[in-house]
């Protein structure tokens, strides 16, 4: 490398291709392989689209994107922990108002979505940004499904108030496989491991003076919260889904999230 090249990338640079040859010989990796390899990765790169990004994906089965998170997001206790960022998030969706309904295709159980967005002091934080997504009853994101699924299908963003809350109605998540008619689909498949995801909703929540939430809330009891296909499951992040008997909803979810200041 240069003189004049940047001290992290040399760094980087350096640890990468040592780890690749070290690699390559402990395995005494084939020609065969190695052109394999390459080509995985050209598959992979081919796929990837606004809406759909396959590395991202590839990442996360492969632990890589919870290990970043875990090096990158060392939060104190009581702080809401993050989890992979997953790749359906969409910029810019919709700002709601608070109680609206996300859901725009008619499907699945409805669930109100309540809580707070606090400081580790348990005030309320006001102007916090909660940006949510999630997957329909068929276990497809809208992005996935464009012609058959309305734009901004199970998306928002809502901005709290003074008390910090925030509240919308959607749909009671349900498991689902990660796209797997790609090469990482096809990986997993040649590895044995199934693709599915337990049921989640997706969270960003983003405020003025406070660090980055990506995390995801769980629905208890899914059948494959011990086995997630991208690691990505906490059990601070399992959440109550409570029966609704005389509402507007047949499921109530609370959750509160606490950020961390920068």
């Amino acid at each position: 490398m240069g003189k004049d090249t940047d001290a992290r990338l040399a760094e980087v640079m350096s640890s990468l291709v040592r780890h690749l040859h070290d690699f390559a010989k402990e395995t005494q990796l084939t020609q065969a392989e190695w052109e394999y390899g390459i080509g995985f990765l050209t598959r992979t790169g081919q796929i990837c689209s606004a809406e759909r990004q396959e590395f991202i994906l590839l990442s996360d089965v492969l632990g890589m994107s919870m290990l970043v998170d875990a090096i990158n997001n060392r939060r104190p206790p009581g702080a809401t922990e993050n989890t992979v960022f997953g790749p359906f998030h969409v910029d810019d969706a919709p700002i709601r108002q608070m109680g609206d309904n996300i859901t725009l295709d008619g499907k699945g159980e409805s669930c109100l979505f309540e809580g707070r967005v606090l400081a580790l002091d348990g005030k309320p934080i006001e102007g916090a940004c909660v940006d949510v997504w999630s997957d329909n009853a068929d276990g497809f994101y809208d992005v996935q499904q464009p012609g058959i699924q309305p734009k901004w299908n199970n998306r928002g963003r809502f901005f709290t108030g003074a008390d910090g809350r925030y509240s919308f109605r959607g749909i009671k998540p349900v498991s689902y496989p990660i796209p797997d008619d790609g090469p990482v689909g096809q990986m997993l498949g040649h590895l044995g491991r199934h693709p599915y995801r337990p049921a989640h909703m997706h969270y960003l929540v983003t405020a003025p003076g406070y660090q980055k939430l990506v995390t995801h809330t769980f629905v208890g009891g899914d059948e494959y919260l011990s086995s997630d296909a991208v690691f990505g499951v906490k059990n601070t992040l399992i959440a109550p889904y409570e029966h609704v008997t005389n509402g507007d909803t047949l499921w109530r979810s609370p959750f509160d999230f606490v950020l961390v200041p920068i």
